[in-house]
């Protein structure tokens, strides 16, 4: 069984770390799902990529200023490699994270 990391833990990773900060109650997040699992599909284990509620994860939205949803932010090293907000194209989600994984960011 894995063990849960933190989201400090996630985003220090050398692996990069794509957050996708949604809301259940947000169309475009919703009709991210499937562009997301085509993105982990292509990436594989290569890098990693997760969803965090902004409605169950206030602070952190707050402390990172996540003002819409969707809102993608690039983590390597615990670093800012990359953000943006609104809907995103798998194939310019996979362009980002096979830079990151090529340490071209």
């Amino acid at each position: 069984m894995k063990k849960k990391l933190s989201f400090k833990e996630l985003i220090n990773g050398s692996k990069p770390t794509l957050v996708d900060f949604s809301a259940t109650w947000c169309g475009p997040c919703q009709a991210m799902g499937p562009i997301l699992k085509e993105v982990v599909h292509t990436v594989g284990d290569a890098a990693t990529v997760v969803k965090v509620d902004v409605d169950k994860n206030q602070a952190l939205a707050q402390q990172l200023n996540v003002q819409g949803v969707p809102t993608f932010i690039l983590y390597q090293n615990g670093k800012i490699k990359w953000r943006q907000s609104g809907m995103q194209s798998a194939h310019a989600l996979v362009h980002i994270l096979r830079s990151a994984i090529n340490n071209k960011l």
